[in-house]
């Protein structure tokens, strides 16, 4: 694996890149000092590259009843539970920057339940866990105690969405051997 591939297969990226994907890609670089491996990764064919920053920028940054945190921390509980490495290294770096809070981070990574949480985050994270773990096994009472915890409906949805699609990128991180970028192992520590 190089520079050049990010993960472990031999897929090139296009090139030259659509000018839409270009200008992506350098907004990328401005904002972040990077362009994410995920995304290089997916960069050898590009109607897949915008499927999947599709649904990702809608899942994590469009308006929901979720903050920007809560759905990052549910995408580090889920690499987690999933034991995605290039996940868990660059969701927990954003948990770091959006928190101010190393140590949460950290503690997502590991595991969630030594983290110091609210109410609300702690049956966010654990109806996430189980989406992830055993989602056939998702009944009634794991809504209402989102319900409970002040979760309005159209956050539970937005709370399973976003642990679905980290199970997907999770797996396929996974099994294509996607490499984190290094620079996400020092931000905001």
């Amino acid at each position: 694996m190089t520079e050049e591939s990010p993960t472990a297969l031999d897929l090139p990226a296009v090139d030259p890149l659509p000018e839409a994907t270009a200008r992506y890609f350098s907004i990328c670089e401005e904002k972040l000092g990077m362009v994410p491996n995920v995304l290089r990764a997916y960069a050898f064919d590009i109607a897949k590259l915008d499927a999947f920053t599709a649904m990702y920028n809608e899942l994590m940054l469009a308006p929901s009843g979720l903050t920007k945190l809560e759905r990052e921390m549910i995408a580090v509980v889920v690499s987690s539970a999933n034991r995605c490495w290039y996940c868990q290294v660059a969701h927990g770096a954003a948990v770091r920057a959006l928190s101010g809070d190393p140590a949460l981070g950290e503690a997502l990574v590991m595991n969630w339940r030594a983290a110091k949480l609210d109410a609300r985050q702690r049956a966010m994270l654990g109806f996430a866990e189980k989406v992830t773990l055993a989602s056939a096994q998702i009944e009634e009472a794991d809504r209402a105690a989102l319900r409970d915890a002040g979760f309005a409906e159209r956050d539970i949805w937005d709370v399973a969405a976003v642990a679905g699609f980290f199970a997907m990128s999770n797996r396929m991180a996974s099994a294509t051997g996607m490499q984190p970028n290094a620079a996400y192992h020092a931000q905001a520590r």
